[in-house]
């Protein structure tokens, strides 16, 4: 175990590492350190992950979901969960946002290994269809020993379960992941560059297209079935709360 914990350090810049049962667990434990600081919350009013919304009422926290550029965050203030790349497709401006906020949280479970802007607390899921795709678990990260002994009153109950030689050869395999990924979501953006891309300049995994009728809706559908490519509908909160297809590149396998 102490191997995985040496490379998290590596991959997230933080000293105290914790793995847990779930990225969701994750999650839990960062936004209980948001209510023992008595804070605000904020989270994007889209491109986030399904919890986002559903856990704070746990604590019941004050929270606002801040309006996004299709899940890029323009402005914050307090303190604020931030999923990096925006929806697995747009990659935030961390430092923008770690200026702004009282309390940085990011969910790197699409950036795992990238920048995370010196943020406050890094969190991120080992789940399928992740860059360190394990199949379960997650991990809390910090580099301020407060915040750290405040998540582990929780951490007894989220008790990480995998196989932890699998995940350090996952973690070890990231950047061969992130080449494939970025191939491909390049290769995407080039082949249908005539479509309303989201964010096409901006570097990410997944790519999402929007579609003004249902012949273009139809049109990139046929495009994703011909050429193998996992598809979801928009709207979704976890993707873009607009009428898009997004090509769902984390889920390619080679």
């Amino acid at each position: 175990m102490q191997e995985v914990i040496e490379k998290l350090k590596q991959l997230t810049g933080c000293n105290f590492i914790k793995l847990l049962n779930s990225g969701d667990s994750a999650i839990l434990c960062s936004l209980y350190v948001v209510k023992r600081l008595n804070m605000k919350l904020q989270i994007p009013d889209q491109g986030g992950w399904l919890t986002y919304q559903k856990f704070p009422k746990i604590f019941d926290l004050d929270v606002e979901e801040i309006k996004t550029d299709f899940g890029l965050i323009k402005k914050c203030s307090g303190a604020v969960l931030v999923c990096n790349p925006a929806g697995y497709f747009a990659e935030q401006d961390l430092k923008f946002i770690k200026k702004k906020a009282k309390l940085m949280i990011l969910d790197v479970s699409g950036s795992i290994g990238k920048d995370t802007g010196n943020a406050d607390i890094v969190i991120g899921s080992f789940s399928e269809w992740k860059p360190a795709d394990l199949g379960t678990g997650g991990f809390f990260a910090t580099n301020n020993r407060d915040y750290y002994d405040c998540a582990k009153e929780l951490f007894p109950a989220l008790k990480f379960e995998g196989d932890h030689d699998l995940l350090f050869k996952k973690l070890n395999n990231l950047n061969a992941r992130y080449k494939m990924f970025d191939n491909y979501h390049w290769k995407i953006k080039k082949d249908l560059e005539y479509f309303d891309i989201i964010h096409r300049n901006k570097r990410g995994i997944n790519v999402v297209v929007r579609y003004n009728n249902e012949n273009e809706r139809e049109k990139i559908i046929d495009y994703c079935n011909k050429h193998g490519y996992e598809y979801t509908e928009c709207p979704r909160y976890i993707r873009v709360l607009d009428s898009a297809i997004s090509i769902e590149v984390k889920r390619l396998i080679e």
